[in-house]
């Protein structure tokens, strides 16, 4: 069989999944249009301020929508979050005190946050170099979240649980925003107290609510995945209970500025934008990734989620078993971008993680995942972890590609 027999076949198996994608995309663009004009955005909306960045009506406004959006009581977003990591990090330093607890619920979390915990890295920088204990509960066989285990774990010395939405590094499935309420019923029924956070990196607009919906007291993202819609250049948001984001916002700044002072240099307008664009650029990433399963199992490879089950994040995990097809993988998918198609790939030691990553993704924002990219780390069981995609067509167009090197 050709690259093309292939793809088009799995493209024609799949394409029944589609109509709920598109279900769910036109559902929270009505939810991000409503919130637009709640908050009466208007062309004043997009001009900006220096210095300090006191007064500022547009972050304002876009810190309300935001909270519209994802129906918290509050909501933070600036471009002076660095990363996903950098806005969860102010989330559990703003809200967690020395002396307090914290507990994964999902097993491990994501790579980066091990050395923001303090598993590894440079402990006296870490919540637990600041006196902060950490627990995590396992994953049963390494795949399902561990509800029983976690009525266990859960009791009154426990202060916050960190739900980790997507897969991050691991063959575990993404929590779906049943499970996430699961999850928050039996900690809440356990320690009413305990602040319920939600790592919602890669999952914003795939369904149609958000985990604060079913109970999570804060959630925080990166704005140059789902929300920024491909166009914000940097940044993050945080949303949830007020008290805990204005602490969250204090981590950020400082204690007396919090969410009043920034200046949002000019981003004003793009991270709106970036927003109301982003349920249909998600859902484009969605149908991409949905395609991507379907083409790598017909080929024999172990992939997830499987094609005709319902997503909750865009990332697409294949698994290979040896290094050399995920090197091709990745070599080939850097062909096939828009940006510096002409370099190749090499597997490096990267900032936060433990084992030598090979990155691949051409993308017009540094380390945009929204935009099409694949990554993984060099060790067992090699899998590669592709997400994003501006536009399903080329999606599909990559795809052809990379199937035609693996034939090879």
């Amino acid at each position: 069989m050709n690259k093309n027999l292939i793809v088009n076949n799995a493209e024609q198996k799949v394409k029944q999944y589609f109509e709920l994608v598109d279900e769910i995309k036109e559902y929270n663009q009505e939810k991000v249009l409503k919130a637009f004009y709640n908050h009466k955005i208007g062309l004043e909306h997009f001009a900006t301020v220096s210095g300090y960045g006191h007064d500022d009506m547009g972050r304002e406004a876009l810190d309300k929508v935001f909270a519209d959006v994802f129906k918290a009581e509050k909501a933070v977003v600036r471009n002076h979050f660095v990363s996903g990591t950098h806005t969860l990090a102010c989330c559990l330093f703003g809200n967690l005190r020395y002396g307090e607890k914290l507990v994964s619920v999902a097993g491990s979390p994501y790579d980066t946050m091990e050395e923001v915990i303090g598993k590894r890295g440079d402990k006296r920088a870490s919540l637990i170099g600041h006196g902060i204990s950490y627990d995590e509960v396992p994953l049963i066989n390494d795949m399902d979240v561990d509800l029983e285990g976690i009525k266990n774990k859960i009791d009154k010395t426990v202060n916050m649980v960190l739900i980790q939405r997507s897969r991050g590094y691991s063959l575990r499935k993404s929590l779906n925003i049943d499970t996430i309420r699961k999850i928050i019923e039996i900690v809440k029924s356990k320690n009413p107290n305990c602040i319920c956070f939600v790592d919602n990196c890669y999952g914003e607009f795939v369904e149609k609510l958000e985990p604060l919906e079913v109970g999570a007291d804060l959630i925080a993202g990166s704005l140059i995945k789902n929300p920024g819609g491909g166009i914000v250049e940097a940044g993050g948001y945080v949303a949830g209970k007020e008290e805990y984001v204005d602490q969250a916002a204090y981590r950020l700044t400082a204690p007396g500025i919090g969410a009043e002072g920034g200046a949002m240099l000019n981003q004003l307008r793009l991270i709106f934008q970036g927003l109301f664009m982003a349920p249909s650029i998600v859902s484009e990433a969605v149908k991409g990734a949905i395609l991507a399963s379907q083409v790598f199992e017909d080929m024999g490879f172990i992939s997830t989620p499987k094609p005709n089950e319902v997503r909750t994040d865009l990332i697409q995990t294949i698994k290979f078993g040896a290094p050399e097809p995920l090197l091709e993988f990745c070599k080939t998918l850097q062909m096939y971008s828009p940006v510096e198609s002409y370099l190749t790939p090499v597997p490096d030691e990267v900032p936060g993680y433990d084992d030598k990553l090979i990155m691949a993704g051409g993308s017009f924002i540094e380390g945009s995942t929204i935009e099409l990219s694949a990554d993984g780390p060099v060790r067992p069981p090699y899998a590669v972890y592709m997400q994003g995609g501006l536009n399903y067509a080329h999606v599909k167009i990559a795809l052809k590609g990379i199937v035609d090197k693996l034939l090879k």
